[in-house]
């Protein structure tokens, strides 16, 4: 794990935070990089990182909670809570698995919204009530992740517990776990204010270096900063483990809503995913597995657990490092599967590009665990190879042999051709982060 992680940061930039567990017990944890890259302050044990989307774990537990409670039920429907907004049939348990339909209210705040003042989930929900969006599908007949849900969410916990979302997260969930360096910060970060925070950075291409986050990323780091429920929680990889150890142990549950929680609930097939309530669920080669990733601008979050052998992965980047790729290949060495090592990549002299290598196949989703497969087609032109993905940019593919190329990009992937003795194509791998799976070919 350590050479595994090393080399991504010395090639690939990864700066963050990583935990690994086995059965609760801490078998890895380390920082690489910096909190702050201006002053060249580095990572430790107790940074603080934005989780951005992980928060979603917690606004679902603030339900469940509020239901042993005997205080909501899954069939409750939305308009029970906010009988001004328009959407009569949407519920409780289709907030909860991305199943109701809610139009994207971002949208309206960018919209409508003074953007010189900080946006609220009233503002929010007042907003869904003037302007009546419609809903993107028929209530419980689709699913598609939907934020403003978990607005909403946060927004009943509120009312019902009489509390602020924040207070109710720190005194049910935080304080009696023992998450001490965790919080909801729905505010602007300023320097000093948080102890430990590892501020947020993205690489400038036309500074060539990485500058702060919401230099670039004004809108979520000034007036929709205010918003909870679907983000805004700051976090250690310490504390999440606590926090994992509270879901396999049902320790602020009941066994029976625990379980609930942790189970498929809703699923699509294309793309493929899988919800229980505000977690990912599902299966892979490596296992039944667990999970949420997060993003907010700068940061880049991770957690998941192969439930099978109770391996807990924790990734937490304040550069928008690829973690869930990451994550994926930790999971792949701590469950002995075969793992590629990063190595720097020497692109050859130009050479001619065998027809044979052209063609469409199906490519697994670029953010694991394999949400999805989806379409690219290699094609050449001006001389070289490129890798061109469905509605997406074509990538210049970089040969470092005859039959093995890497990604222009600077993401650690490789495409490699397999071809028998007499120079038939037998096969066609991508190779990312170290995880080697054949792609299918369609055309």
């Amino acid at each position: 794990m350590n050479d595994y992680l090393k080399t991504q940061h010395e090639l690939y930039g990864f700066n963050g935070n990583v935990l690994v567990s086995k059965n609760g017990a801490i078998i890895y944890k380390r920082s690489f990089g910096y909190a702050d890259y201006n002053t060249k302050k580095p990572l430790n044990d107790n940074s603080v990182f934005d989780c951005g989307s992980i928060t979603k774990e917690f606004t679902a537990m603030g339900i469940l909670l509020l239901k042993d409670k005997g205080m909501i039920s899954y069939s409750d429907t939305l308009r029970k809570f906010y009988p001004e907004l328009p959407y009569s049939n949407v519920t409780i348990q289709q907030l909860l698995t991305h199943t109701s339909g809610m139009p994207d209210g971002f949208d309206l705040l960018e919209k409508y919204f003074d953007h010189q003042r900080i946006a609220t989930n009233n503002d929010l929900i007042s907003l869904l009530a003037r302007e009546k969006p419609s809903l993107l599908f028929e209530p419980g007949k689709n699913l598609m992740y939907s934020g403003t849900g978990f607005n909403l969410l946060a927004s009943i916990i509120e009312k019902l517990s009489g509390q602020s979302y924040n207070q109710y997260m720190e005194e049910n969930i935080f304080k009696p776990l023992g998450m001490l360096h965790t919080q909801v910060a729905n505010r602007k970060r300023v320097a000093g204010q948080i102890t430990g925070l590892a501020w947020g950075y993205i690489y400038s291409d036309s500074l060539k270096k990485y500058v702060r986050a919401e230099s670039l990323r004004t809108n979520w780091t000034t007036y929709l900063v205010g918003i909870n429920g679907e983000g805004m929680i700051i976090t250690t990889t310490g504390d999440l483990l606590k926090w994992d150890r509270a879901l396999k142990d049902h320790t602020l549950l009941t066994a029976a809503t625990q379980k609930e929680m942790l189970k498929q609930q809703a699923e699509k097939n294309f793309p493929k995913v899988a919800f229980g309530y505000g977690m990912r669920v599902g299966k892979t080669e490596f296992g039944n597995y667990i999970f949420h990733n997060g993003y907010y601008p700068g940061y880049r979050g991770m957690h998941m657990r192969y439930t099978d052998e109770d391996l807990t992965v924790i990734v937490l980047s304040n550069n928008e490092s690829n973690v869930e790729f990451i994550a994926d290949g930790l999971s792949a060495i701590n469950l002995n599967k075969q793992v590629l090592m990063p190595y720097h990549h020497q692109e050859i002299k130009q050479f001619t590009i065998p027809d044979q290598y052209t063609g469409k196949y199906m490519m697994m989703l670029t953010r694991p665990p394999y949400l999805a497969t989806f379409p690219v087609e290699f094609i050449k032109k001006d001389g070289g190879l490129y890798m061109q993905p469905l509605n997406g940019v074509a990538i210049r593919l970089q040969a470092e042999s005859a039959k093995k190329f890497f990604f222009s990009n600077g993401t650690d992937q490789q495409i490699e051709f397999e071809t028998n003795d007499a120079g038939n194509l037998l096969n066609v791998w991508h190779i990312a982060w170290g995880i080697k799976r054949s792609l299918k070919r369609i055309e």
